[in-house]
């Protein structure tokens, strides 16, 4: 089956689904009053550094502040051009608070964690990443074939000395450029050379004491025509006519070869629902993902890690044991490599596989897992397996997760997944009576709770009520409050 990339739009948001194979592999979210700032530029002043951590917040004009490392500041050489400075120098001596600074967000807000900024500038393109204050070119690692790399490389010099370029700024070949051709290159550093130009007006135009986006990132359904089209790529659907339009406009200009694949979808029933999209975002918010052999994953998304462990459930199929967990081992490879890029879960994450005696069927387990791991977009580093099943990755993680963008905390469990019983609820009002009771002297007290806490005061603890009317020497009332969580409650004189 074919790869296709599903674009449906919306007055309030849009979406872009990966489909490859039949299945969704990748989601993308942008709504159009949070638009990410990944790839903006800024203008932003210094607010505050922290030696301590080697780190600074600075205001950007975003609800938080945003947080770049020693790390990320570069140093001007006397060619103008951006260099790194020794590892011992302290963040004191590069920035203080108060001082203005261009920098570029590398990563967008994410939980309570401000946006990740950088003073190294990048712009990409189709096939290139420009990068002003550097004089470095090099070709993605992603691109495996060492005589495809080189042929990159030559033909990138080629093009930078025809355009008077070689040692006056910095290239790197994305992953998209395999397979291009001069021309293709050629009117990509011309397209990026004028960019930059406007950029570096704006930058000098900003006005002093002044927070100001210098350069927004391209919206999302253009940024999926630039990032995502590969030679796998069979059709483009599109929900919406005006978007189309704009999106056939792009290509013609940057993608001519891919016009033909793009389609206007007007069909009564919804693009999304036609390929299943929306059944599989639902799938992505539940915790438990059901294998095809029975078995099922189990997905923890945490503020530390995320871990993913591995049942057999209900299967049963293989005479052998060992047989039976190796299966599902395999199958939950390919599962948990998906369910990563369909929930977009980064940082560090462990997978507990099923425990194998045999240590081939580890190694093949790894392996499955590493190769179906080969297709996503994010940076991925696996460590090998433990004796006890585990593995050790990490995702690259520079936007929220599926979960963080389309939910929000429990008011009732506050995000531990969990509330006390009405019975745990009920032992902590009889406390706070007491307690109540003892700092005041008035003849009543009234309990207000959920209606499930009340039934149970006045039901199984009735007994304990009318013993702790007889204690406090108190009359107890009660009232249901509708708009109470199953754990809050108040005790109140009257």
């Amino acid at each position: 089956m074919s790869t296709e990339i599903l674009i449906n739009v919306s007055p309030l948001e849009t979406r872009v689904a990966l489909i490859d194979q039949g299945l969704l592999q990748e989601l993308y979210i942008e709504r159009n009053r949070k638009l990410g700032p990944v790839g903006n530029i800024y203008r932003g002043r210094v607010v505050r550094v922290m030696p301590g951590m080697q780190a600074a917040f600075v205001d950007i004009g975003l609800e938080r502040a945003a947080f770049i490392h020693a790390s990320d500041i570069a140093l001007v050489n006397k060619e103008g051009f951006d260099m790194a400075p020794p590892p011992e120098t302290a963040i004191g001596a590069l920035i203080r608070e108060g001082q203005w600074l261009v920098v570029q967000v590398i990563k967008e807000p994410i939980a309570s964690k401000g946006a990740r900024l950088t003073t190294r500038l990048s712009i990409p393109s189709r096939n290139l990443v420009y990068m002003p204050g550097s004089q470095h070119v090099a070709v993605s690692q992603r691109i495996d074939s060492e005589e495809e790399r080189q042929r990159l490389l030559a033909l990138m010099n080629t093009c930078l000395q025809q355009e008077d370029l070689v040692g006056r700024c910095g290239f790197i070949l994305r992953t998209a450029a395999e397979g291009a051709e001069e021309a293709d290159i050629l009117a990509d550093i011309r397209f990026l050379r004028r960019l930059w130009s406007t950029v570096a007006k704006r930058i000098d135009a900003a006005a002093a004491g002044e927070i100001k986006v210098i350069y927004h990132d391209l919206l999302l359904y253009v940024r999926a025509m630039r990032d995502l089209i590969t030679p796998q790529v069979e059709k483009i659907r599109v929900d919406e006519r005006q978007t189309c339009e704009d999106i056939l406009k792009f290509s013609e200009e940057f993608i001519p070869e891919i016009c033909e694949r793009i389609e206007f979808y007007d069909d009564e029933r919804p693009l999304f629902d036609l390929f299943g999209v929306e059944d599989e975002i639902e799938k992505a918010l539940n915790r438990t993902v059901k294998l095809k052999s029975g078995g099922n994953l189990v997905i923890d998304q945490n503020e530390a890690m995320t871990t993913i462990d591995v049942n057999t459930g209900a299967f049963l199929g293989l005479r052998k044991q060992e047989e039976t967990i190796f299966k599902t081992n395999l199958e939950a490879a390919k599962a948990s490599a998906r369910q990563l890029r369909v929930r977009n879960l980064g940082g560090i994450i462990i997978l507990d596989f099923i425990d194998m005696e045999d240590a081939e069927h580890r190694r093949q387990v790894l392996r499955t897992l590493s190769k179906a791991l080969e297709k996503d977009s994010a940076r991925t580093r696996i460590m090998a397996m433990s004796e006890l099943g585990l593995v050790e990755m990490t995702r690259k993680r520079n936007r929220e997760s599926l979960e963080q963008i389309l939910c929000q905390e429990c008011p009732s469990c506050k995000g531990r997944g969990s509330v006390k019983t009405p019975e745990t609820v009920c032992y902590e009002v009889f406390r706070e009576v007491v307690r109540v009771a003892r700092a005041f002297e008035n003849d009543s007290l009234l309990i207000m709770a959920s209606q499930q806490v009340v039934d149970r005061l006045l039901d199984e603890e009735s007994a304990t009520v009318a013993d702790l009317e007889v204690l406090t020497g108190k009359r107890i009332g009660f009232q249901v409050e509708p708009m109470y969580t199953a754990e809050q409650f108040d005790v109140v004189l009257f």
